[in-house]
């Protein structure tokens, strides 16, 4: 019988969940760079909106301590619900088993604050109840120190967690650079939010393939590849 986590993750068997991307969680986050955090979650749910891939995302205790969802990350998915909850595991709330189900795909992508809290739980649970194959973004998420990190880490891959990162997630969906109907937008996530990967891309289009700089409102905005 052929391992599932062989396969590798498409647009058609992948579905992707953010756990309690909130403002307060982040504060506490002392793994990555916070803006690096944030950059990294907005990129990811870029990839998710370019290739379809069902989409939840949860809260925990909004009003009373986390805050609201990054409005950079609801901007993309402004039509989702946020599914707020109580329990620090989300696997515990029962609307989040539902929209996990209702997508009706086993491998579950994920995106959380903190690692070594929210997502572990969430992750050994839905692997172990919900038989789901777990895929941890791991800088999509943070955890109170570089230890706590990285020792939940551990113990997820230990358990059969497999270890991912955002534009690993994005490339994989991608593929085929002769997927055109992503090209464009796979492109202009990875000039976006990929660092030292989106420079090179700028300078490709613009020195290699001599692609004129876009203007908008009278401001350079990069190049456009479509020229």
């Amino acid at each position: 019988m052929t391992n599932p986590k062989l396969e590798l993750l498409t647009p058609q068997n992948s579905q992707l969940i953010f756990i309690d991307q909130q403002p307060q969680m982040a504060f506490g986050v002392q793994s990555i760079d916070r803006q690096t955090l944030k950059n990294n979650v907005v990129g990811l749910a870029k990839a998710a909106k370019a290739f379809s891939i069902p989409t939840t995302i949860t809260t925990v205790e909004t009003e009373s301590f986390s805050g609201h969802t990054y409005p950079e990350l609801l901007e993309v998915f402004p039509e989702n619900e946020l599914l707020e909850r109580s329990s620090m595991n989300s696997w515990d709330d029962q609307n989040v088993r539902d929209a996990l189900a209702a997508n009706g795909r086993k491998k579950v992508v994920v995106s959380g604050l903190w690692t070594e809290v929210c997502n572990i739980s969430f992750a050994l649970c839905a692997a172990l109840e919900g038989d789901y194959e777990i895929y941890m973004v791991a800088d999509a998420s943070g955890g109170t120190s570089v230890e706590a990190h990285n020792y939940a880490m551990d113990r997820m891959i230990q358990a059969g967690i497999i270890p991912v990162t955002w534009q690993q997630v994005l490339l994989e969906w991608q593929r085929d650079w002769a997927n055109k109907e992503t090209y464009d937008a796979v492109m202009a996530i990875v000039r976006e939010h990929s660092g030292a990967y989106g420079m090179g891309a700028d300078y490709a289009y613009t020195m290699v393939h001599k692609a004129p700089e876009r203007v908008q409102h009278g401001k350079r905005i990069g190049p456009n590849p479509a020229k």
